[in-house]
Order: C-alpha cells, then structure tokens, then sequence
C-alpha cells in the first residue's frame, strides 16, 4: 500500500525518559486511521512532533513519498498537516467565519491589510460549499451547539489546505446525536481525499468511521490493521494495547473484604459528564474506579469532595448524608483528596513542605492568638516525612523544588495529617516513576487498613492492582462491577473503550 504520510523510527525523548522509541505511523490518502493506545503510551507526543509542536530525536517524516522537515506548527501548515484538539479553543464573541479565518483575516497577500469581514464571509461560504454540511458561518460561537464548535475547528484547518487532518478526541462533548453528525462529516472528508488521524478510547467510534488502526504500547507501534466489514474486535485490541504488566509493583490485597460501609453514593449526576454513579466505600478495602479520559472520573473525584457540585444524588459518611459546598467542608467531614493534577490542586508552589503538609489541618499546630507555633510544624511534617520516605534536605525546602514522585508524596502527607476517614486518589501516581509507584501503593494499603480508600484512574492496571472491588465507567455510565480477584485487565479495558450492559460481582 502506498501513503500520503509515513512516520519511520521516530524517537523523542525527554530528561532520559523515552516517550517514543522508534514508533511508526503511516495513512493512506482518503482513509480515516486510528491511533490508539492507553495514556502514556506515546500517542500525543507522536502528534505533536507530526504538527510541529515537537522536533523529534530521530526517525523520518515522508508526505507522497518525499521527507519533509516540520520544526514548527508553520512547517507543518504548509504541508498540508492540521490538528484539532480535544475541546477546540475559539473566540466565544465572534462568528463562525471569524473564527475559521482568526489569524488570517487580511489574506497573504498585505500584512497589514484590514479585515475585509465581506471577503471573510464569502470565503467561508465557499468553503462549506465544498462539503455538504448545514452550517450558520454568521452565528456567533456562544450560540453554537458542541457540535458546530467542533465543524467550526475542522473548516478552520481545512481553510489551510489540510490534507492530512488530526482529530483528538473530537467526540469527547458530544451527545450521541452530535457524534453521528460528526461522523457523516468526516465521511465526506474522506470522499474528498482528506486523510485523518482519529485518536480516541472509544472503540465503537472506530469501527464507524475508521478504514484502519494502530496500536502504540510502551513508545512503541505494537501493529498496523486494517478495519474490514464495519467491526473491530475489543479484546483482540486491549491485549494489544495492554502486553505485559509488572506483577511485583503491587502490595498484597486486603485478607478479608471490608465491612463498614464509610462511604456511600447513590444516584450521584453531573449533567454532561457522568450519571446514576453509586458505590459503596468500605474501611479496611480499596474501591478502584477505572475510566479513559473524558469518561467523566475527573469530574466525579471532585464532586465527591465538593470541588463540583452534583446535579443530583446524595453522598453519604457513616450513613449521616453529606453537603458539601466545598474541599474545605469536606475535609472537616473527614474526606480527602490527592488529586491527579499536584502542581495546580495540589500543593502550594515556593512555600516549604512544613507549611504544605500542615496547611491542610491549621487548628492542630496553632497555639494562642492564631500564631502558627512553628517548632510543631516543623516537628509533624518531619514525622510524615520519615514516614513516607520523602527525600529532601530538610522539611524548609519548597515543595516544587522536589523530584515528582516526592511531591506526590507530600500531597498523600497532607491527607494523613487531615487523618482523614475516607482518602480519594485520583491518579495518584501520574508522573512519577516506577519506584515512587511503588512506595505510594504501599502506602494507600497502609491507609486502607484503618480508612476506606477510593483509587480513581484512567490506569487500569493501577486500579486492578491495588484494588479489592473495581468499577468501570464509560462515557459517564458504569459498565462493569465486580470483585478484583474475579476480573481481568482485558475485560476492564473491554468495558471501558466500548458499549457494555454493566456487569455486578
């Protein structure tokens, strides 16, 4: 087969870490191919080298067979290569045309040339002309429904003589119906000779729109395979995309399951993001809930804490029902959070470990007059730091100024120094590596003997592995409940990348 793009060998790296090894990545002209692979697996950073946003360490980028060199996401414009990402970012104020042409208002040929809106507009109609989709150019954006914001992003890189088009995530704020209308589109991009990447976690969306798939695990491209009769085969794919799994990272799962429900959801609704989630959250065992990006986790990990307000439902802590208008009202009810993102929720930049760590509970190292009684301080957080085997000079050091998987560990310090009785860990161990992960595992089985412990991750082998009983959602509903010992990282990923009827065990 012959193709309008291929990536060979491509190699990046970054502080030592491989995020590319060689991978490979080749479309044929007019076909819609997907990537896939689980987070980490080295997708995004092929992208981004593919639109200019990386310069890659090695490998080579052919268009219609010739090498191309694309050092800036200019080089890459002219060549024909557009991405549009997840969420498209446009100017809430201005039209749909204004949007598509934002940047080039003036055209190529006068810098300084006024914006003719006339020309503008025009020049959109002509363009929509070219694929048969009903869409209003002059309607402003903040009236725009998901799915024309997302048509409006695809017109602005097609407005640039794309040939080669990204699209990462586009369904990720779509309902259902938006989904199908975007597929019919993408349908007619294919007709018109524009070949697609189409990167997401949703299998089904795959078998819809896509012609072929790779598979990227480890930095690496496992396979190239093409789609035939419309399907795709889940648990072929998720064994792909899974290979082989370290055994030996985790500690060993709680001797007898957990009795005292501490805390429990019923009903629990975000509208847009997840729906009808219930659980139970026992002491003595860790409940891991596994999701892709977008699937709705990050949006329930701070609904639980207050950070969102629910919809609808009710959560509830030793059956006494829980409001929560805060992070702050949670932790005073006893819940805490060590969130995914620790740079920007999780602790505070230039200002030392002692003053994180104890931040979280003020009351316990204040003495008269609110003064923080500073040898206290000093004292607690160096007992947690031992603890947890934090490593740094002295607890004065600024907590940015630490290794990553140290600075997580300072965030899992502020939960036991709340002494919390339910810890929520959303992606607890992102960014660190393999023996952080490690020492953090040990510690949450620590906190599940005596709290109950909730993992929430886009991990699956992270969950399963830590967990006693796991949950599986999937575009914002869940698909699988059953006990760890009773299923597999393939079913997970199965239930989390494709429609299920959910399971109970």
């Amino acid at each position: 087969m012959s193709y309008i793009l291929e990536m060979r060998g491509i190699r990046k790296s970054f502080g030592g870490l491989a995020a590319l090894d060689g991978a490979d990545l080749c479309v044929a002209a007019g076909e819609a191919h997907a990537l896939l692979g689980i987070n980490g697996a080295g997708k995004s950073t092929m992208i981004k080298i593919l639109s200019g946003v990386y310069g890659r360490d090695a490998g080579e980028i052919r268009l219609r067979g010739e090498p191309v060199q694309i050092a800036s996401p200019k080089d890459a414009l002219a060549c024909g290569i557009s991405a549009v990402y997840q969420d498209p970012q446009m100017v809430e104020s201005y039209t749909g045309y204004e949007n598509i042409y934002l940047g080039n208002e003036g055209g190529r040929e006068r810098m300084l040339a006024g914006v003719n809106r006339r020309r503008l507009r025009t020049m959109a109609r002509e363009l929509v002309a070219r694929y048969p989709f009903d869409i209003d150019v002059e309607k402003p954006v903040y009236l725009m429904s998901s799915v024309e914001r997302e048509i409006i992003a695809i017109l602005r890189a097609l407005s640039k003589e794309c040939r080669v088009l990204v699209l990462d995530e586009p369904t990720s704020i779509l309902t259902e119906k938006e989904r199908h209308t975007l597929f019919a589109f993408i349908h007619t991009l294919k007709q018109s000779g524009v070949s697609i990447i189409y990167i997401t976690h949703h299998l089904d969306e795959v078998a819809q729109v896509c012609d072929s798939f790779s598979v990227f695990r480890n930095g690496r491209s496992v396979c190239r395979e093409a789609i035939s009769g419309g399907a795709v085969d889940c648990g072929h794919i998720a064994e792909l995309m899974l290979g082989e799994r370290l055994s030996q990272l985790y500690p060993p799962r709680a001797g007898q399951p957990g009795r005292r429900v501490c805390l429990c959801a019923e009903g629990l609704t975000l509208d847009g993001r997840f729906e009808n989630i219930a659980f139970e959250a026992r002491c003595g065992e860790v409940l891991g809930i596994f999701g892709l990006v977008g699937s709705g986790i990050d949006e329930l990990s701070k609904v639980l804490v207050g950070a969102i307000g629910e919809s609808s439902g009710t959560l509830s802590k030793g059956g006494q029902p829980l409001k929560l208008a805060s992070p702050a009202a949670a932790i005073r009810s006893g819940l805490y959070l060590v969130p995914g993102n620790r740079k920007t929720e999780g602790f505070l930049h230039n200002l030392s470990i002692a003053f994180n760590v104890t931040v979280v509970r003020l009351d316990k190292v204040v003495r008269r007059l609110g003064i923080v009684d500073r040898r206290l301080e000093t004292s607690a957080a160096a007992a947690l730091t031992e603890k947890l085997s934090i490593v740094t000079p002295t607890v004065q050091k600024k907590v940015n100024e630490l290794s990553g998987g140290n600075q997580q560990k300072v965030v899992i310090a502020k939960g036991l120094f709340a002494e919390a009785d339910a810890y929520i860990f959303c992606d607890p161990t992102v960014g660190v590596d393999v023996g952080a992960k490690s020492g953090i595992y040990e510690m949450i089985r620590t906190l599940a003997a005596k709290a109950a412990v909730v993992i929430i991750s886009s991990e699956p082998e992270e969950v399963l592995g830590n967990a006693d009983r796991v949950m599986v959602i999937y575009q914002g509903r869940v698909t699988l409940r059953k006990d760890a010992t009773d299923t597999t990282l393939k079913e997970m990923l199965v239930h989390a990348i494709a429609r299920e009827e959910v399971r109970a065990g």
